[in-house]
Formats: C-alpha cells, sequence, structure tokens
C-alpha cells in the first residue's frame, strides 16, 4: 500500500487478477465492502484507489480483506456476500481470516455433488480436532454448523471405512410442550425431535441411500434415552442438542464410547429447555472435562453463523437483552 502524488492511497492488485470475480455482479462485492467499511474507494487500472483522509487503522483492514479477496479469487473461488461479510468481522477482531486455505479442506461431497468444507476459522478448528481427539464438544448458538459439519465428517468416516457405523442421538426434550400429550406410539412422539438429524444427513446422502443404511442398522437415529446399556466399538456417535441433557445423562452417553469409536457433542448452553431447576449436562460437562488434554472443546460465537445475516443480528440482540 503506497501514498500516490494525489494524496491517495493505493493497493495494488495482480496483473493476472480476474476482476470479474474480484469486483462481483455489477460490482456487489465492492459496494458491500464499501457499506461494511464505511469507505469510500475506486478500481482503476489494476490498483485500488483510497482517499488518504481515512483512518490509517480502517486503510490496513481494507488492505487485509483486499489481499483475502484476491487470494479467493486466485483459488478459482466466486466470493459470496456471507463470504465477505464474514472476512470482514474476522478483520475487525484483529485476525487474518485465511478464508482460502478453508476451501482447500473438503469434509464430504454431497449427493448433489456438493463439495462442503469449513466456512469460519472456527469450523476448521472444529473438524481438525475431530479428526484429531476421540472426544470433541462443539459450543454455540444456531447455525454456526455444528452438528451439520459433524454429520458431514460422520458420513466422509463411513465412506473411507474409518468406522462400521454412525449413531446419532438427541435428548427428547420440549421446548415448552409435554411429550406425554403428543399423539401417537413412542417412535412418533420422539422423531419430531429428532428430524434435524435426519435433515442433515438427506443434505450428504440420497434418501434411498439413507434408508438403506437405516434399514441395515448402519445408521442408527435414536433419542438419548436408548443409549442406556450399549457400548459402541468402531462408531461415530453424535449428541445433537446436549445442552438439553441431564448431567447422568451426559455421563451415561459419554461412557457409551468403545474402542475405535469417535464422540461429538454439540449444543447451545443458551437454549436450554431442561426444568430452571435442572443443571444441563453439557454445562456440568464442560465444568469436568474441560482439563482433560485428550478432549478438545471448541466454542463458536455468531460470527461463525453461516445461515441468513439475520440470524447473526438475531443472535446479537438476545444475547444483549439477556
Amino acid at each position: 500500500m503506497s501514498k500516490t502524488e494525489t494524496e491517495q492511497y493505493t493497493i495494488r492488485l495482480p496483473n493476472n487478477l480476474d476482476l470479474r470475480l474480484f469486483q462481483g455482479t455489477n460490482n456487489s462485492n465492492l459496494k458491500l465492502l464499501r457499506n461494511l467499511l464505511d469507505i469510500n474507494f475506486t478500481i482503476r487500472n489494476n490498483k485500488v484507489l483510497v482517499d488518504s483522509k481515512e483512518p490509517e487503522d480502517k486503510l490496513k483492514k481494507l488492505k487485509i480483506i483486499i489481499d483475502e479477496l484476491v487470494n479467493l479469487v486466485d483459488s478459482n473461488f466466486n466470493p459470496k456476500k456471507s463470504d465477505i461479510r464474514y472476512i470482514v468481522q474476522v478483520v475487525r477482531h484483529g485476525e487474518v481470516p485465511e478464508l482460502y486455505k478453508l476451501l482447500n479442506k473438503k469434509i464430504v461431497i454431497t449427493a448433489k455433488k456438493k463439495v462442503i468444507t469449513p466456512k469460519t476459522l472456527h469450523q476448521k478448528e472444529y473438524v481438525d480436532s475431530i479428526d484429531k481427539f476421540d472426544i470433541v464438544f462443539g459450543i454455540g448458538p444456531a447455525g454456526t454448523g455444528k452438528t451439520y459439519l459433524a454429520v458431514a465428517k460422520a458420513v466422509n468416516y463411513l465412506r473411507e471405512n474409518l468406522v462400521k457405523r454412525v449413531v446419532l442421538v438427541r435428548p427428547a426434550v420440549e421446548a415448552g410442550e409435554k411429550i406425554g400429550f403428543l399423539p401417537g406410539d413412542i417412535q412418533e412422539k420422539v422423531n419430531p425431535y429428532l428430524r434435524p438429524l435426519y435433515d442433515a444427513l438427506y443434505e450428504m446422502l440420497t434418501p434411498n441411500k439413507v434408508e438403506e443404511l437405516i434399514s441395515n442398522k448402519i445408521i442408527e437415529i435414536i433419542p438419548l434415552a436408548f443409549m442406556r446399556g450399549r457400548t459402541l466399538n468402531d462408531a461415530f456417535i453424535i449428541m445433537d442438542e446436549a445442552q438439553n441433557a441431564t448431567p447422568d445423562q451426559m455421563k451415561m452417553f459419554l461412557t457409551r464410547m468403545g474402542f475405535g469409536s469417535k464422540v461429538i457433542v454439540t449444543g447451545d448452553i443458551t437454549q436450554i429447555d431442561l426444568p430452571s431447576s435442572q443443571e444441563s449436562g453439557l454445562i456440568n460437562a464442560e465444568k469436568r472435562l474441560n482439563n482433560i488434554d485428550d478432549i478438545a472443546f471448541i466454542y463458536f460465537s455468531r460470527i461463525d453463523v453461516v445461515r441468513h445475516n439475520l440470524v447473526q443480528k438475531i443472535i446479537k440482540a438476545y444475547k444483549n437483552e439477556s
């Protein structure tokens, strides 16, 4: 970055840069960047020109963000609005996003040929920890990819014959509705609570393949209570919504782990549906197990939300209220 004779700072772009991808359709990437940073700049002759009156700190942030976008485009990646928002947020927090490096961390290819990769630094830390540790806790708000990425890793492990089965578990705890009053038998009562796990699987595999694997008990999707008394070897075991497990249930679940297994526990400690007098098993486990070297705790924040941009704002609004 240099100062020109016309009192402008210049950020030079590579001569071979695909400006079409860099700038976005109708300059949408640049418009969003100007809006997010509240800074005015122009592109001319492969140079980003910025008014020298802008604060030095803002200019440094812009340089980091421009370099990141250049690296994305050089990696043949088309930056989306969500990518730009994430890059800006990370840079504002004093970190270098290096999002282009995450794109090479392929987890699994879905039935529709979609390549699933981490989209944030914490997501990459999470999937790396799943490979490194046998027990991993993913804690953070909704929309941060905790369950989705865990299911993607489970499918990958199954395809690579690293495990023989996948077990997906959820506590059947209701948010404001008593399960006993719902119609149907026990399976029909608990199926609504397990639906998000089915949804994640159907994104990775064809419906016929999911049903085949479930029929052959290679994949199990069950309420947490059904885990009692079992020991699972060579399995990839995920507990979702773990904040709604009691401490006793959490202990029961973790001790089901057998040889050659992976255990992933995901939850959001701000969304506990247990009675107010009942401690969450996720919070309890965090206190008890956080100092064990062979167990990883990965924490997500609203920066890691990969859903609609409004979800981040909603999470922030509710956090400020509490």
